[in-house]
């Protein structure tokens, strides 16, 4: 191995990722104590945790975007992101998932797998991030571990094995056992200190390493080879095993313990180092460079942020190559060169500059200014572009108006500044307003207080009303649409012939032409000129999805054809098209959940039933009941403060977007009026 080989066999780019609550931060926090980067343990609650450093996740008590620090452990050196748990901020777990090796994933010890526990792994398997479990909470009253690692089985659908038993259970939780070494970790006084394995677990222990090797040999040619010839496996044997499957994301290790209590996290970084990939397991990105120093640059930009002093900084992950400042590189999406500034080495809303940085690295970078999130940035003499990030479209909407003629200027930039840093953002003017599109009523409420807080704009917010969608039902064979205009001199003629479908989401071109009926250099405006048609939909003028169009035949003129008529064409075809499909409204679908003590079960399914929405089923969860749910956005607003009142303030809900279902005849009646 080179020199930049063994460096990057010691280096682990890591995410936290969690449901909201899970103790994801804590447990960040704790990472960076026992590593020495902090010397004072910041707490959530009293909003001094050093990860979450907005004004508004402090206040909150919750993390709103992902914050990027080194710390070393054990001669590694571990590149962490704390990501949020809420779900209006998934986007922020997405971007990240997308250039990190290996991920820690924390589950509340009573509650268990929760809902947005789901929707991370499910984005952690797109992405292919191999993970490593931390049952975390089990000081708690109703926490237990082997029911949490029975649900990462059952409702994730995963293989875990577990490397740890917990000793002692709720208050009287005091360590854990390691299963590979059959060791004792314990922190009497807060101390950890490591001693053999208390005689009343040690059969329950033995036990469960049985399972455990079990597991592995299920899973892993090596060690069913020793396990077939009855063949104890040694230390170093399972370590090597559980980590060729983790890093295989083919199973995933649990561990225990109570960040808040300080108990379990040095085995938890152990684990990080021991199982999880470094840059050389991960491979190289999508373009083939080695990982390597030497290598042509790769590298993805997967985060953008506006410093109010400094400036434009961009987070770019380096897959291969080097990043020097004054160095010139290509944008492989846009086709264009920009020029590197400085580097910076990132802990939380800390800089520190450094002279260059290698393959494998996470740094901050000034000078990129035409770079958005998801685009590459690569070797002039090697082009390459890399796997890009998809997403989602705004469920709710909310119109901004400036009070001032000074605060119209402001809001517009303040607005561009927060869409770049923000891709889930979506902003357009509509009668004068500008109307900002987010993931969910807690997003929008955040990037409102932002643009008061950080830009100093005063405006007037509407209230959030949903971001519908318009649809077709039934697929149109053809329409013949002939533009033709004459003014004197030169004139516009465009002949298309199109048929339409419907697919389930988003928008499909596809060109059947052939012979040369319609010149190849018109196609793409008949393209942009049916996307611009489906921008206004004829229900209610929201925006069109789930429409294939198909351009079947078409015809052109010498002199008079032009891209602009071509594009005309299109959408007019388009629009007849549309209004022969039976168009429809759809609005976003929500999957709720509820979790409610049970003497206020019924009345919670009563009110669900209510609101249109369709109960799933139930559950139990730490001694309560959970219903599971699916209602339109527009019945959830304001839900918190009404399931408050209906439970004495003891049930809680959470919410992510499940699809857009098409509105009732009645609904849509009501939706148009109001305009």
């Amino acid at each position: 191995m080179t020199a930049t080989a063994l460096a990057l066999a010691k280096v682990r780019n890591i995410g936290i990722m969690a449901h909201i609550d899970a103790g994801k931060t804590t447990t960040a926090e704790r990472i960076l104590y026992f590593t020495g980067v902090s010397h004072r343990i910041g707490e959530v609650h009293d909003g001094a945790a050093a990860l979450d450093h907005l004004k508004q996740e402090r206040d909150r008590g919750i993390t709103i975007t992902s914050a990027a620090t080194t710390c070393h452990w054990d001669g590694h050196t571990v590149n962490l992101i704390d990501t949020p748990g809420h779900v209006d901020f998934t986007i922020e777990v997405e971007r990240c998932l997308r250039v990190l090796d290996g991920a820690v994933a924390v589950f509340d010890g009573v509650a268990g797998v929760e809902p947005q526990s789901e929707t991370v792994w499910r984005q952690a398997d797109r992405y292919g991030v191999p993970r490593v479990c931390f049952v975390n909470k089990l000081d708690r009253a109703g926490a237990g571990y082997h029911r949490c690692v029975d649900m990462i089985r059952e409702r994730l659908g995963a293989v875990p094995l577990a490397v740890q038993l917990p000793i002692g259970a709720e208050a009287g939780f005091e360590g854990v056992v390691d299963l590979v070494a059959m060791r004792a970790h314990l922190w009497p006084g807060g101390r950890h200190t490591v001693a053999d394995v208390p005689s009343g677990l040690a059969e329950e222990a033995r036990r469960w390493r049985r399972t455990l090797i079990e597991t592995v040999a299920e899973h892993d040619e090596r060690a069913m080879a020793l396990y077939l010839d009855g063949v104890e496996p040694s230390e170093e044997q399972l370590h090597a095993a559980i980590r060729r499957l983790t890093v295989a994301s083919a199973a995933s290790p649990v561990l225990c313990g109570s960040a808040f209590r300080n108990k379990g996290v040095q085995p938890l970084l152990d684990a990080v180092v021991r199982y999880l990939p470094s840059p050389l397991d991960a491979g190289p990105a999508a373009g083939g460079a080695p990982v390597s120093d030497e290598a042509p640059l790769a590298a993805l930009a997967f985060k953008v942020v506006s410093d109010r002093h400094l400036g434009r900084f961009t987070f770019v992950r380096i897959y291969s190559g080097r990043l020097e400042p004054g160095a010139e590189v290509l944008n492989g999406a846009r086709g264009r060169k920009e020029r590197i500034g400085k580097i910076y080495r990132v802990h939380a809303d800390k800089r520190v500059e450094i002279g260059a940085a290698g393959a494998g690295d996470i740094v901050a970078v000034m000078g990129l200014k035409r770079t958005a999130t998801g685009e590459t940035l690569c070797d002039p003499a090697h082009p390459v572009v890399l796997e890009s990030m998809d997403f989602p479209a705004p469920v709710i909407e909310v119109a901004i108006e400036a009070r001032s003629r000074a605060d119209v200027e402001r809001l517009g930039a303040a607005v561009h500044r927060l869409a770049e840093e923000d891709p889930s953002l979506q902003v357009r003017d509509e009668d004068g307003q500008t109307v900002i599109g987010g993931m969910g009523e807690l997003h929008l409420e955040i990037l409102v207080d932002r643009l008061k807080e950080e830009f100093h704009v005063e405006a007037n917010v509407g209230r959030p009303r949903v971001a519908y969608r318009e649809t077709v039902r039934r697929a149109v064979e053809r329409v013949d649409l002939t533009h033709r205009k004459q003014t004197g001199g030169k004139g516009q003629y465009a002949k298309v012939q199109i048929a339409l479908e419907p697919i389930e989401d988003g928008y499909e071109f596809v060109n059947r032409i052939t012979g040369g009926r319609i010149p190849k250099e018109f196609i793409p405006s008949v393209d942009a000129g049916c996307q611009e048609a489906l921008r206004t939909g004829p229900v209610a003028g929201y925006e069109m999805t789930g429409v294939r169009v198909v351009l079947t035949d078409g015809h052109f003129h010498p002199v008079d054809s032009s891209e602009l008529a071509f594009k005309i064409a299109g959408s007019l075809a388009v629009r007849e098209a549309v209004r022969r499909a039976s168009p429809v409204l759809l609005e976003p679908v929500m999957t709720v959940e509820v979790t409610t003590p049970e003497e206020y079960l019924g009345t919670v399914i009563g009110d669900l039933n209510g609101r249109r929405g369709r109960v799933e089923g139930t559950g139990e969860r730490g001694g309560a009941k959970v219903v599971q749910a699916l209602v339109p956005l527009a019945e959830m607003f304001g839900y918190v403060g009404h399931l408050r009142g209906m439970t004495s303030g003891r049930g809680v809900f959470t919410m992510r977007f499940a699809a857009h279902g098409e509105v009732p005849p009645a609904v849509a009646a009501r939706v148009v009026a109001a305009g």
